[in-house]
């Protein structure tokens, strides 16, 4: 079962309140949408989550099964949910009802996956006492793997706004790339510019810390400085799994451009501009087919890449990039 990108991180379903009164329960959760996402691009993602034996958590399964996600599962007494009220411009706000434990997973076997990239995010890293057991793995993992971070500050379940912040910041330290939205940011350090932290963030540990800002693009910060995208706009549906979608193409991104392993971590410091514009390009290329459709629904790698100009990391072609109203 040994794939080269291991995920981390909570998988739920998702209670959306639509138009007209209509309900609709969708699979969902942060680090699972980076994992279907991933597999859509055409990587091989491994899911470590928590998940219950009740029709919701069969019914997330059998959806990641569909896209190619290999899980391995910690065991809970129901599957968790969020419920995601939509905003007249398409964006989520969302009520939990989630634990996260991570009760019986055994670290050495986690490890012993070798995955070259792990990824990790929302709130199975600030979520006790299942965060704890994710800082131990990553501790064990990376060693031999790059690390890859996406805050997905969720307020509703960090009422601590201070410790929040001790633990993002730990693990922006640990980690060689960090995607983080202008909200995330805003939320973390009130009345600071987005950049200004970023760049402060990028000093802390990591070789890459990518802003994203909805309409405005994306922004990088690299010890070379700062790399900027913009684009056309997009009809929005709903945000729902967007900021997931350019998390994953980035990892997809650096995969494409042979950084994966530890062995790449210097390689990944001095990555040029070019390459790093072709992420940032890229990621807000897929995010905008997902915001364009309602729910988690990312791209396939075909859909992204399909019928363009513009350049991939690894040379495939891909349109150019589309920057939207919803906030990836």
């Amino acid at each position: 079962m040994s794939r080269d990108v291991l995920v981390i991180g909570e998988a739920l379903v998702d209670i959306v309140h639509r138009e007209a009164g209509r309900i609709e329960e969708t699979p969902g959760g942060s680090p699972a949408n980076v994992a279907l996402a991933l597999a859509r691009l055409g990587d091989e993602p491994l899911l470590l989550t928590q998940l219950g034996e009740d029709p919701r958590g069969r019914a997330v399964r059998a959806w990641l099964a569909a896209s190619g996600v290999d899980v391995l599962v910690a065991g809970a007494e129901r599957t968790s949910t969020a419920l995601a009220q939509l905003g007249p411009d398409g964006s989520a706000r969302y009520e939990f009802d989630l634990s996260w434990t991570l009760d019986g997973v055994d670290p050495e076997s986690v490890v012993g996956e070798h995955p070259g990239i792990v990824h990790v995010g929302s709130v199975a890293a600030l979520l006790h006492p299942g965060a704890d057991v994710v800082r131990s793995l990553l501790e064990a993992l990376r060693p031999d793997a790059l690390i890859s971070y996406d805050p997905n500050i969720r307020p509703a379940l960090v009422p601590d706004r201070a410790q929040a912040l001790r633990d993002v910041e730990a693990l922006v330290a640990a980690s060689d790339v960090v995607k983080a939205s202008d909200e995330d940011l805003g939320w973390l350090y009130p009345g600071e510019d987005p950049l200004e932290v970023a760049q402060r963030l990028q000093r802390s540990g990591p070789a890459i810390v990518v802003v994203t800002r909805g309409g405005d693009g994306a922004d990088a910060v690299t010890a070379a400085g700062v790399v900027r995208v913009g684009g056309h706009r997009v009809d929005v549906v709903d945000t729902v799994g967007a900021g997931d979608t350019f998390m994953a193409a980035l990892i997809h991104s650096l995969r494409d451009a042979g950084l994966s392993g530890a062995a790449s971590r210097e390689a990944l410091r001095g990555v040029d501009e070019e390459l790093v514009r072709a992420m940032l390009a890229f990621g807000a290329a897929a995010a905008a087919v997902t915001v364009s459709r309602p729910g988690a629904d990312p791209p396939r790698l075909d859909e992204v890449a399909g019928s363009s100009e513009g350049v991939s990391p690894a040379g495939s072609r891909m349109p150019p990039l589309p920057v939207h109203d919803a906030r990836p």
